[in-house]
């Protein structure tokens, strides 16, 4: 979905994933007209409950996970597409997943603390000493072993 829905965000509402569905499933060929069979014969293809698929044309909430991997994988459309329409991710959330930025710099126990929302003087002393501890407890155990508890 391209379009700002009436809430003011970029999050699809059922109905705006009903349209989305509808146009998919016309476009793969199925007929939705009245008596056409499309929704039944997208049911039976997609191994979805029909009164699932009904529901979710009529715009009646919104799909479990495993369903909306069902309707990409029938309609070879990938994840993250209905993923966005149906609301789950944002455009902006999936464009910030697919072009991560990678880390260039080691991270220090420092830097980890403040990005976890750590603030506290005291805390921050304790978590640094906590990893501080258990990089030494790997070295001792050898190299690419993980410190045993």
């Amino acid at each position: 979905m391209e379009r700002t829905n009436q809430s003011g965000n970029d999050r699809a509402t059922p109905d705006e994933f009903a349209a989305w569905l509808r146009e998919q499933l016309e476009r793969n060929g199925y007929d939705l007209r009245p008596r056409g069979g499309g929704q039944t014969k997208f049911a039976k293809e997609s191994g979805i409950a029909a009164a699932s698929v009904s529901r979710t044309m009529r715009g009646q909430g919104i799909p479990e996970t495993r369903v909306l991997e069902a309707i990409a994988d029938t309609l070879h459309v990938p994840l993250a597409e209905v993923l966005v329409a149906a609301g789950i991710l944002s455009r902006d959330v999936l464009h910030a997943i697919r072009h991560q930025t990678p880390r260039t710099d080691p991270l220090t126990p420092e830097a980890a603390a403040e990005e976890l929302g750590i603030t506290d003087p005291q805390k921050i002393e304790l978590f640094v000493s906590m990893t501080e501890t258990l990089r030494k407890q790997r070295a001792e155990n050898g190299e690419g072993h993980i410190a045993e508890n």
